[in-house]
């Protein structure tokens, strides 16, 4: 008899677990521009934190982001993301577990990984960084025309080519990108404006005025598709500058922080709130080749990918076995909210993400009564 009671006790449970209503109501999608695995799982590296080609004040930087302990060093990095995620949510890419996450796409440089991203698709045709509207549907543009978001999606971009990654003419949703205004009526966003037209202009625009704009707008209007595209990781490490491209990750970590306490702090977000937190592209591994990207350096095709929502069961970092393709988010993207992503060309199925907001050992004692 105890063998079919400890069965029976299995199979209630794990139907319990099964009959939990979906907590996620929004979603918001975060990307820091060829941010590498290495630093979000190591922290700064040593070789080239001392190197005074790359860094301008290595003994400042040390103080800043070194420790000879991983666990700490990181930490120093990104505190967020090791204080509260790792705790709350999920972080994949650890490649020293061999816990993988890779770019698909052939080419790896960032119109082909935010159209993979976002689109499910690693489109084999070339698609360089130019302003060429994007022949592929994605999920954002999906979700805006269900019914339950229609309106309610948004997209900001420090990189000017994301209207066009994005389509924003077809798209039926908002993409403010680069320098553009965003002509609110607010004061916050006057000031925004006249900042932007103030500053000497590139590209890509500072995250932070990026940051300050897409979080004015959930603030005053609530959407529940929100994606923040941050670029200036990638800007300084193609420049060279170590030391800038580790204070850019630090302020993306501090940006992240800031919006999960909104969010957690916001009636309409509260628990049911998921952020997916990602990159396009990885980055070269060695000291020569870690200025660039593509499909000449290796290295470039290695991702990470972070989760953390009331959905997202509370795993920390992934020590699994396990290789997760970039063309896979689209597709959780739409799971997460209760949706399934479906387009004319070839979507990838969604992540198999362990859901729930137990820790894995109380899983396990669920599915192993005598633990």
């Amino acid at each position: 008899m105890k063998p079919l009671l400890a069965f029976t006790f299995f199979l209630c449970t794990v139907n319990c677990f099964a009959q939990q209503p979906q907590q996620t109501r929004n979603v918001f999608i975060i990307t820091t521009d060829g941010f590498r695995w290495q630093e979000i799982f190591q922290g700064a590296d040593s070789a080239l934190l001392s190197n005074p080609a790359f860094v301008l004040d290595t003994n400042l930087s040390k103080q800043m982001f070194w420790d000879s302990s991983i666990a700490l060093r990181r930490q120093k990095l990104m505190p967020f993301l090791w204080n509260v995620l790792s705790k709350q949510g999920q972080l994949y890419g650890n490649r020293s577990l061999d816990n993988k996450v890779n770019v698909k796409n052939f080419y790896k440089i960032s119109y082909p990984g935010y159209n993979e991203i976002f689109s499910g698709y690693a489109d084999i045709i070339p698609i360089f960084n130019k302003p060429v509207n994007n022949r592929n549907s994605n999920v954002l543009q999906y979700l805006n025309n269900q019914a339950n978001f229609k309106g309610k999606v948004v997209a900001f971009s420090s990189w000017n080519i994301m209207p066009y990654i994005l389509n924003e003419n077809h798209c039926g949703f908002s993409v403010n990108s680069g320098y553009e205004l965003l002509n609110d009526h607010d004061e916050l966003s006057g000031l925004i404006d006249t900042l932007q037209n103030t500053i000497p202009k590139n590209k890509t625009r500072n995250d932070q005025l990026t940051y300050l704009s897409a979080k004015n707008y959930v603030e005053q209007n609530h959407p529940k598709v929100m994606f923040l595209g941050l670029g200036e990781t990638d800007e300084f490490a193609h420049e060279g500058k170590y030391d800038m491209y580790l204070q850019k990750a630090a302020a993306v970590d501090k940006m992240i922080a800031d919006l999960w306490y909104f969010i957690q702090t916001d009636p309409f977000y509260k628990d049911n709130t998921t952020l997916v937190i990602t990159t396009d592209h990885g980055r070269g591994k060695s000291n020569k080749t870690w200025r660039t990207h593509g499909f000449w350096a290796k290295g470039s095709g290695d991702a990470w990918l972070a989760l953390i929502g009331p959905d997202i069961a509370h795993e920390g970092e992934m020590d699994n076995k396990q290789q997760i393709w970039q063309k896979q988010i689209a597709s959780t993207i739409a799971f997460l909210v209760g949706a399934n992503f479906t387009a004319k060309h070839p979507v990838a199925n969604h992540i198999d993400i362990p859901a729930g907001n137990k820790p894995r050992n109380i899983l396990l004692a669920a599915a192993h009564p005598k633990l």
